[in-house]
This record gives structure tokens, C-alpha cells and sequence, in this order.
């Protein structure tokens, strides 16, 4: 879609080239990447972009229901009640190219405005695809008193530090005194029947070479295996492609590089780590 200004935008390049498997050409004097125009027919204010080199996207309180151990899927939609909400949108580094492998945390309350502690309603991860792509299939959260409507996600590229910020919705009455809430985390949001659709590009703190395609996860061991302290898996341990661990007695090969986090043992993420 041509921008206000007639220039078409970079993230649109970006996502049909995506679309094709194609390294997208970058549009001189083009609008760096943004969300997809809103219903106004502009970019949100205060929406990051991404410029070669900075502007990730910002961090953000876990607060206090996140849970390890989410059940690895996409689609939560089958948790409860509520309006069907489908997010979608792609994660890129600092180049603006996307970023394969990421792994991506969800968690919110249900149509109630609770959150399940006890079990794992409304909790699930999933890894972004080949070109940097995701899509959650969940509901529209409900609101709980001193927040606004807002979904919770942790987001980890392959050998990079863990991020964690939230995603908010436009025209929220409490978008204006939520103390957390930030303009930067909106999501593009639109009706299409009985479902909401939701965009949002996250930008991860990924060095990259402008016109580069990200190099995809391996998924095949590669390189001299190395053991950690005493051989088994520990959070906070930093993992190569080809480490080898043991987890409550069970050895492990690690398949891509990442820095082990609680809730993400080796039998919960055969996308990190597959039983040897």
C-alpha cells in the first residue's frame, strides 16, 4: 500500500519479498519500517521504526503471572470464551531483515480478565518461520483492574538475549491511565467478520548487514560439542549448535544456539534441543 507521502513503504517490500523467500530491495528515500497504515491512514505516533542499526522494539515489565513450562503452539483460541483475535506479523533484526528461529512467549488473561496460574489457559510459545514470520490465534483479552487490554509475550532470537515487553490494542478507553502502557507497543488492529486481526513487527537487537538474509537456524548438529558444568542442562547457560547436556537423565543435543531459561528445558523445546 503506497504511503501519505506516494512512496511505497519498506516493510511492504519487506514482507512480499518475505512472502516469495526473495532478499527484498531496500526503496531509497522510502518510509522505514513501521506497522501497516491504521484505520486513519497513517502510521501511530510514536510508532518505532526500524533504520539500520537501532530502534529495537522496547522492553516491558513480565509483571507477575508469567509462567515457565507454556505448552508449545499457536493457536489458544480453544482456551475459552471471548472474541477470536488472530496476531500476526514478522520479526527482524537491526538491518530490517527478518530473523528466522526466534522463539516467542505468549501469555494473557482470559475473557474474564483472569489469568490461569494454576495450569496453562492462555499460555503458549511458538518460533518465528524460516522468514521471520509468526501468528498467535487466541481471543481478545479482558481487562482486569489498573491495566489495559494488553497481551504479554518474551521473545528470545537464536544466541540473543531474552526480551520481554507486552502488545496493546488502538481506542483503548484505558490506554490513558494504564502507567504502564506505551504508544510504541500498539498493534494494528482491524474487524474482519466475527474476528479482530492484529499486526505487529517486533525488531530484536540482531546485528545484521543491511541486504543480508538472516542465515536460517540449523536444524541439523553442527560444530565440536562442548559440556557445560557438570554436564547437565542449567538455566542462564549460554548453548552452541552440537552441545550436549543430560536432563533428569536423558542426553540432549542442542540444535540451535540460545541462553537457557527456566520453562524451556530440552524435553519442552525439541526446536532447541532433540534427544540423542
Amino acid at each position: 500500500m503506497p504511503e501519505p507521502d506516494g512512496m511505497i513503504s519498506r516493510k511492504t517490500v519487506l514482507k512480499a519479498a518475505a512472502a516469495l523467500g526473495a532478499a527484498p530491495l531496500l526503496v531509497g528515500g522510502g518510509v522505514a519500517l513501521a506497522r501497516e497504515q491504521a484505520g486513519a491512514g497513517r502510521t501511530p505516533d510514536l510508532t518505532p521504526e526500524c533504520h539500520d542499526g537501532d530502534a529495537p522494539t522496547i522492553e516491558q515489565t513480565e509483571g507477575p503471572y508469567f509462567k515457565p513450562d507454556s505448552p508449545l503452539r499457536s493457536s489458544m483460541v480453544n482456551d475459552g470464551p471471548g472474541t477470536r483475535l488472530v496476531v500476526s506479523g514478522y520479526v527482524f533484526g537491526l538491518a530490517c531483515r527478518p530473523v528466522p528461529g526466534v522463539l516467542l512467549d505468549f501469555w494473557q488473561a482470559d475473557d474474564n480478565g483472569t489469568y490461569d496460574n494454576s495450569g496453562y489457559t492462555f499460555r503458549g510459545h511458538q518460533f518465528s518461520d524460516a522468514n521471520g514470520a509468526f501468528k498467535l490465534d487466541t481471543i481478545v483479552p479482558g481487562l482486569y483492574p489498573g491495566r489495559t487490554r494488553h497481551i504479554h509475550v518474551k521473545l528470545q532470537a537464536p544466541g540473543r538475549q531474552v526480551v520481554t515487553t507486552q502488545l496493546y490494542f488502538p481506542g483503548e478507553p484505558r490506554n490513558s491511565t494504564d502507567t504502564i502502557y506505551d504508544a510504541r507497543l500498539l498493534m494494528n488492529v482491524r474487524q474482519n467478520g466475527n474476528v479482530r486481526e492484529g499486526s505487529y513487527d517486533f525488531v530484536l537487537n540482531v546485528p545484521q548487514t543491511p541486504g543480508t538474509p538472516s542465515p536460517t537456524p540449523t536444524t541439523t548438529p553442527t560444530g565440536t560439542p562442548t559440556t557445560p558444568p557438570s554436564g547437565t542442562w542449567a538455566p542462564g547457560a549460554s548453548y552452541r549448535a552440537g552441545d550436549r547436556v543430560t536432563f533428569s537423565g536423558v542426553s540432549y543435543v542442542c540444535l540451535q544456539a540460545h541462553t537457557a531459561m527456566a520453562g524451556w528445558e530440552p524435553p519442552n523445546v525439541p526446536a532447541l534441543w532433540q534427544r540423542s
